[in-house]
């Protein structure tokens, strides 16, 4: 299994609009180093069999398959309904001319529902001919039960994100829990034995009211032990080198267009 982060950031990416020259604020990040631009969090996760899930459509979603060569993707897994996770929604339309059908979409009945209502018009029915608007095969997922996407049997980790909810998901030896702020005792038991986690740290100062932070992150790889942990979803303070010299082994700053096998 072939795992692809499209993008490390957070919500406004990295730089964020603005800065003294409005090229950017960068926060402390040194703009030097290429790993430090970060657009939305995503991934793509490729099974031996060719078939690719994408996992949420950020805004930065064209820009981000262009740069890693993806010319085809097979389903979608929304994590939740956050804009930087869902805005990219209309670049389905490019994905469903090139398979040639509407696209198994995969989302808890919350994320559903507000899809619905900002993007109504990718529910209306088909007419034939040729896409001229996103089709999706809408599949409505519970957390903490298992399901099989792409032939990918996975679990499905119900998150805290703060203010609202939001999914993990665990395949064999592999996790991905992004938009998280607390693990409760039964998402640490689902990812129990995990070897690869990748998991949101938007920032190394303190607590965050919608996204863990470093310390907590720390405190999660002390009891999971997982063999190899990558950040994602990271923000103003958290820069490339800085982490590189500071985390324990084990632990690493993921960052846009990094691949792993799992």
């Amino acid at each position: 299994m072939k795992i692809t982060l499209l993008g490390v950031g957070g919500s406004a990416g990295s730089p964020q609009i603005g800065g003294p020259d409005g090229f950017g604020d960068w926060g402390d990040l040194d703009q030097a180093e290429p790993r430090n631009r970060r657009t939305r969090a995503s991934i793509v996760i490729e099974t031996p069999e060719n078939k690719r899930l994408l996992v949420d459509t950020g805004p930065d979603l064209r820009l981000q398959l262009t740069a890693q060569g993806i010319g085809r993707i097979d389903a979608v897994l929304y994590t939740h309904a956050h804009a930087d996770h869902i805005a990219g929604l209309d670049e389905i339309r490019i994905l469903n001319r090139i398979l040639g059908a509407p696209l198994p979409t995969y989302a808890s009945a919350a994320t559903w529902a507000e899809l619905r209502q900002r993007f109504d018009y990718a529910f209306k029915p088909l007419t034939g001919g040729f896409f001229i608007r996103p089709a999706l095969q809408a599949h409505e997922i519970t957390p903490q039960q298992p399901i099989d996407i792409l032939g990918l049997k996975m679990c499905l980790i119900d998150q805290d994100h703060g203010f609202s909810r939001s999914l993990g998901l665990r395949i064999g030896s592999f996790a991905y829990c992004t938009d998280v702020v607390r693990l409760d005792a039964q998402a640490m038991a689902a990812l129990a034995g995990v070897r690869v986690l990748v998991v949101d740290c938007f920032t190394r100062a303190g607590a965050h009211p919608t996204h863990a932070h470093l310390a907590q992150v720390l405190e999660w790889v002390a009891h999971l032990r997982p063999h190899r942990t990558v950040l994602t979803h990271m923000g103003p303070d958290m820069d490339y080198q800085t982490l590189l010299k500071t985390l324990p082994p084990g632990v690493e700053p993921g960052y846009d267009g990094m691949v792993m096998l799992a």
